[in-house]
C-alpha cells in the first residue's frame, strides 16, 4: 500500500498551508490545526509573529520530519516600514525609543538606501527575535530586562520591490516587496533603512505571500481548516514534489532505501533530492555523498 496520500499508516500526513490572521501566534495556529485535524502531531515551518500574517507551513504526522528542511527554502513578504521611529522591537508592538521627523525624506534616496540591501548581506537579527543565546531565545532575555547583543550573520535578499512611498505626518511610510533566504529578518530591514537615512525605522506591517512553493494561492484560513479538517492535507509525497528536486526510482534502488541503503546514483551537489517509489510513493531525501554515490537524510518509510 502507498503510504504516499494524506492519511498515512498511523493517523493524517502532509503539509497544510495556512493564512495566519494577525493578532495570533504559530503555536495558537498549531493548537487550531491540531483541534481540527484530531492528532498532536502537528508543527511549524518558520515562526511568523503575532502582527504578521499570511503563510504558514504546518507539518502533520510523518510530515512533520519535512520542516526542518522547508526551513532552508526562500520566503517571500510584502510590508509596510515606518520611517522617523524606532522601537525595542523593530516592529509596532514595542515601545518607542527614538523619533527624527522624517516627512521630508526624498523618494529618491529611500529607493537608493534599499537597494543596497540586496544580495549577499550581513544583518543583525532584532533583539526579540527566537534566536538562542547560551540556551535561551534571545526574546526571553530581553524580556527579563537583559541587554541582548546578536552577532551579525550572513543573509541572502535576492529582490526588493518598493510600491508606495508616502508622507504620514512626521513619519514617511514604504510600502515593498522582498524575496529572501531563511533567517533573514524584515524587522531588521526596516531598523536598518531607517538608521541608514538617520532618522530610525520600524515594521507596521508585514504579511508572508510564500514559502518555498506555497503560497497563498494554496493557504487555507482557520476557518477553512476546521470545516475541511483532513481534506485541506496537501499530501506528502505532492509536498516533496512540489519542494524539492525529484527522482524516480526503479524497484531495486527503491528496496535499497527501505533498508536504509545508499543508493549509486549521481544527485546535484549540496541539496536534498526527494525520492520516490515506482508507484509514485515518497521514500526519503537523499543527498550526494561523492560522485555516484548517495546518502539518506530523512527517510519517511
Amino acid at each position: 500500500m502507498s503510504g504516499g496520500g494524506a492519511h498515512g499508516r498511523a493517523g493524517p500526513t502532509g503539509l497544510v498551508v495556512v493564512d495566519k490572521p494577525g493578532a495570533m501566534t504559530s503555536h495558537d495556529v498549531v493548537a487550531r490545526a491540531r483541534r481540527a485535524l484530531g492528532t498532536r502531531k502537528v508543527g511549524h515551518a518558520g515562526t511568523l509573529d503575532p502582527m504578521a500574517t499570511g503563510v504558514l507551513v504546518l507539518g502533520v504526522g510523518r510530515a512533520t520530519r519535512l520542516l526542518g528542511h522547508l526551513l532552508a527554502t526562500e520566503k517571500t513578504y510584502v510590508a509596510t516600514a515606518r520611517l522617523g521611529v524606532s522601537t525595542t522591537t523593530d516592529d509596532a508592538e514595542g515601545e518607542v525609543t527614538g523619533a527624527t521627523p522624517a516627512g521630508q525624506l526624498a523618494e529618491h534616496d529611500i529607493r537608493s538606501a534599499l537597494a543596497r540591501f540586496v544580495g549577499d548581506i550581513e544583518q543583525v537579527p532584532t533583539d526579540v527575535s527566537a534566536i538562542k543565546v547560551d540556551g535561551r531565545r534571545a526574546y526571553e532575555r530581553v524580556r527579563a530586562g537583559e541587554e541582548v547583543e546578536l552577532p551579525a550573520r550572513p543573509v541572502t535578499v535576492h529582490e526588493i520591490e518598493v510600491h508606495d512611498v508616502r508622507s504620514v505626518a512626521d513619519f514617511t511610510d514604504v510600502d515593498f516587496s522582498v524575496r529572501c533566504s531563511s533567517g533573514t529578518y524584515v524587522r531588521a530591514l526596516a531598523r536598518d533603512l531607517g538608521a541608514a537615512l538617520g532618522v530610525g525605522g520600524h515594521l507596521i506591517a508585514l504579511r508572508r505571500t510564500a514559502v518555498g512553493a506555497f503560497g497563498l494561492d494554496v493557504a487555507v484560513t482557520l476557518e477553512d481548516l476546521a470545516e475541511r479538517g483532513k481534506e485541506a492535507l496537501v499530501p506528502i509525497a505532492a509536498a516533496a514534489r512540489d519542494t524539492f528536486d525529484s527522482r524516480d526510482l526503479d524497484d531495486a534502488l527503491a528496496a535499497d532505501v527501505r533498508f536504509g541503503r545508499q543508493l549509486r546514483i549521481d544527485l546535484p551537489d549540496g541539496i536534498p533530492v526527494a525520492v520516490f517509489a515506482p508507484d509514485g510513493e515518497f521514500l526519503a531525501l537523499y543527498e550526494r555523498k561523492s560522485q555516484g554515490v548517495a546518502a539518506a537524510v530523512a527517510v519517511f518509510v
